[in-house]
């Protein structure tokens, strides 16, 4: 059993005057909802204030009512211990509050300068000064240490790329007070490690850091304080290098760290899916996928991993025929699958729960029903109309099956957490009755305790005989969760290993060929 902390046993050691600003006994209600009760978060001078909980337990709301988007029930806000009223996200901007968003909040059709100084416009004489924004967006993107164009539009950029412009365009504005939420979770582990140097550049300078993140490792290394929400209350409070991760846990969720991620042996069936030389030409000359090939059974969880630009995006993206101009050869139980778009993939049995749930997963202007069914609407025909009792009865089912935390059917997709909008992605795949699911990072930007049912979702599904092709960038998870792991680096699969055979350097030694020199560790080449 992990030792049980309390809240006044975990209570920081800080002095009153170290406290910049105080969300003071903040209640929060929504229609059927209370997002968060009575809530006192101090956020300490210099320093980076950790916030973490499930999703669901508050965070967002809380953030929303620091950065002025939502108005609390009751409790105040005290800024240098004066009270303040924030109306409007700019007058938190005027005040020196701001915020990085989970959810990217860009405009993929503007420039990545037209969106660094989107309404805070560098203006010489009342016109815009295009070539001094310019000049300020390559500073902030060369600070961040990014090859990235100020003209290039930001929708032609990785979504790794996309969460650098939004970290740009926070640092654009003079902030005493900046809120970072999930702002590595598209990141690379080099990325990471550089938007922890501009943090502690921002600690040195008096900047106080609100910090959000399922990562729980990286908390550690990068908090100071660590503040515990949980069903909209604060359970947790503790300096940072008190605690460790099994605390961290264990107060999130009320339960043992251990029984989180468990890997289950199961009986596999036949081969299910065969590919053969599947090839992805590059426009400027090379392969994004080199000749890959493999086999997933009945039942199997197949793991695939590597470092950024690996080609594991690329390899499900076009098995559900988003890459028209891929080669090689696939069979599906047996038969050739000649299909190339997304539809005939899908009706042959295949379907993908993409990385960016948000940008082509979800659509955010439907309700919870209307984005499960958006895949599958043709079975809720009849007549040339569609049958609304059958396609509540099907949404329904998929809430219960998967255990969605939902008001009703109708409710807005983006009133929902990140985990259960996942589980919405999850079941609109499902009720096309697939035979492979695709899922690439599924518990990207998704907290422990979801993280846990996502895991709890394929175990049940690999049951029933699915098989499941499973994309992660967390060693942890791909070593709970598969039956076997190929590793890919540049295009190819040069490692496979088998659950009990499968160790953190040996994956990571799989993943440097090409790479440079390999730290060591033993690989089973199976590709080129």
């Amino acid at each position: 059993m992990f030792e049980q902390i309390s809240v006044l046993d975990a209570e920081p050691a800080v002095e009153k005057d170290d406290i910049i600003l105080r969300a003071q006994n903040i209640t929060k209600i929504f229609p059927g909802t209370v997002a968060l009760d009575n809530v006192t978060f101090n956020v300490h001078k210099g320093k980076v204030n950790v916030l973490i909980g499930e999703n669901g337990a508050g965070k967002s709301t809380l953030m929303k009512i620091l950065a002025g988007v939502e108005r609390p029930t009751s409790g105040k806000i005290l800024l240098d211990e004066s009270e303040i009223h924030l109306h409007s996200p700019l007058d938190a901007t005027h005040l020196g509050i701001g915020i990085i968003y989970q959810e990217l909040n860009l405009c993929p059709n503007l420039s990545v300068v037209d969106n660094i100084f989107l309404a805070r416009e560098v203006r010489q004489k009342g016109l815009i000064d295009q070539k001094l924004e310019k000049q300020h967006a390559l500073e902030l993107v060369t600070r961040l240490e990014q090859k990235i164009a100020p003209n290039e539009m930001v929708g032609d950029l990785r979504i790794g790329q996309q969460q650098i412009v939004e970290i740009a365009k926070a640092l654009a504005q003079d902030v005493r007070i900046l809120i970072m939420d999930e702002p590595t979770s598209a990141l690379s582990a080099a990325e990471v490690e550089v938007l922890f140097r501009i943090i502690r550049e921002l600690k040195a300078h008096g900047v106080s850091i609100i910090y959000i993140s399922h990562k729980l490792e990286e908390l550690l290394q990068i908090g100071d304080i660590i503040t515990v929400l949980r069903d909209g209350r604060k359970v947790a409070e503790s300096d940072a290098e008190k605690v460790n991760v099994s605390w961290l846990i264990e107060n999130m969720v009320g339960r043992n760290p251990a029984a989180l991620f468990t890997h289950k042996e199961r009986a596999q069936g036949d081969v299910l899916l065969r590919v053969e030389d599947l090839t992805l030409p590059r426009q400027s000359g090379g392969y994004v996928l080199d000749h890959v090939s493999f086999e997933l059974r009945q039942g199997e969880i197949l793991g695939f991993y590597g470092l950024m630009g690996a080609g594991r995006s690329d390899l499900v993206d076009c098995l559900a025929g988003a890459r028209s101009q891929a080669i090689g050869k696939v069979w599906l139980n047996g038969v050739p699958i000649t299909s190339k778009t997304v539809l005939e993939r899908i009706n042959a049995g295949f379907v993908l729960v993409p990385e960016d749930r948000q940008r082509y997963g979800l659509v955010q202007s439907l309700s919870v029903m209307d984005n499960m069914l958006l895949a599958s609407l043709k079975k809720y025909l009849k007549g040339g109309f569609l049958v609304h009792k059958q396609e509540k009865s099907a949404a329904e089912g998929q809430i219960k099956e998967l255990s969605i935390r939902v008001a009703n059917v109708q409710q807005p997709i983006t009133a929902l957490s990140g985990g259960n909008q996942q589980k919405v992605v999850v079941a609109k795949g499902l009720l096309t009755r697939p035979k492979v699911l695709l899922l690439d990072e599924p518990t990207r930007g998704i907290d422990v305790g979801a993280k846990s049912e996502i895991f709890e979702i394929m175990n049940r599904l690999a049951e029933q005989k699915y098989g499941v092709i499973f994309v992660s960038s967390e060693l942890k998870e791909i070593l709970a969760m598969s039956d076997r792991i190929l590793v890919m680096s540049k295009g190819a699969i040069t490692g496979e290993f088998t659950h009990q055979d499968a160790t953190e350097e040996k994956l990571v030694a799989a993943s440097a060929i090409g790479h440079g020199p390999s730290n060591g560790g033993n690989h089973h080449g199976t590709g080129k």
